[in-house]
């Protein structure tokens, strides 16, 4: 099943300020509401947080959200949609640097040097709660559940780079992908074992540094021993506990 993508209180171009009524009231996939609640703050800290969101959207697939070299001002909260980072060299080969879906932040790897390092490109329709960085270190020095959720996010994107550089068998690169996709639409209360693909065989293969038609062959694979059901761009999986041992290396415990 694709995740639903939350409703706006207005459709408004990107740039536009929404409110969201209720001050502790926020959409589901806000990436530090829930930071905030789980540590027992009250409706002011909360509205403290709600000021700092501007809510931006709809970018259709295919868009800019930011572009490599822009000025670093702001993160940006995927609230619906999905997107992809990547670079691209002089000689204009590109290199997917990774792929964001609801309640997961974009433009953490500009904190220094102040600049974009990596355009940002929308999948598929995307909208964003965008926060001023100045803003939201002022809060987090503040509350301290916003400053360690930061510093955990902060963490997760360098440890994903440290496993791409490893050295590991196409399949347990395609495994253990399948099964953090999987795991990240869980918890973010969509399904984990019906995953839809937004991103192309292409920009998978790019991002594992395989060649596409290796991971056709492994998903090809997959499918004949009953791992897998897919079909286009929509993913069953069916055996999460032999995907999950496949990939053991590449996934956290």
């Amino acid at each position: 099943m694709r995740p639903h993508v939350p409703p706006l209180h207005s459709a408004e171009p990107a740039g536009s300020i929404t409110g969201d009524g209720d001050e502790a009231h926020f959409c589901g996939t806000c990436a530090f509401s829930s930071a905030c609640i789980a540590a027992g703050y009250a409706k002011p800290e909360l509205a403290e947080l709600q000021c700092l969101v501007e809510h931006v959207g709809p970018f259709r697939a295919g868009e800019y959200v930011f572009r490599t070299g822009d000025p670093f001002r702001a993160i940006f909260a995927v609230r619906g949609g999905s997107v992809k980072t990547r670079t691209v060299d002089r000689e204009g080969r590109e290199q997917v640097l990774g792929f964001y879906l609801p309640g997961e932040v974009i433009g953490l790897n500009a904190i220094y040097p102040e600049h974009f390092p990596c355009d940002a490109v929308s999948l598929d329709t995307t909208y964003f709660c965008r926060f001023s960085f100045p803003a939201m270190s002022a809060l987090a020095s503040r509350i301290p559940a916003v400053q360690q959720h930061l510093f955990r996010m902060l963490s997760k994107e360098l440890g994903t780079a440290s496993v791409l550089a490893g050295d590991h068998s196409a399949d347990e690169r395609v495994a253990a992908f399948l099964m953090d996709l999987a795991s990240r639409y869980t918890a973010r209360g969509f399904s984990g074992s019906h995953v839809h693909l937004s991103m192309s065989r292409g920009d998978i293969a790019n991002y594992l540094r395989l060649a596409a038609e290796t991971v056709s062959r492994v998903l090809g694979r997959f499918r004949a021993q009953k791992l897998i059901l897919i079909e286009g761009r929509e993913l069953q999986v069916l055996n999460p506990l032999a995907l999950r041992e496949i990939g053991r290396e590449l996934l956290p415990d």
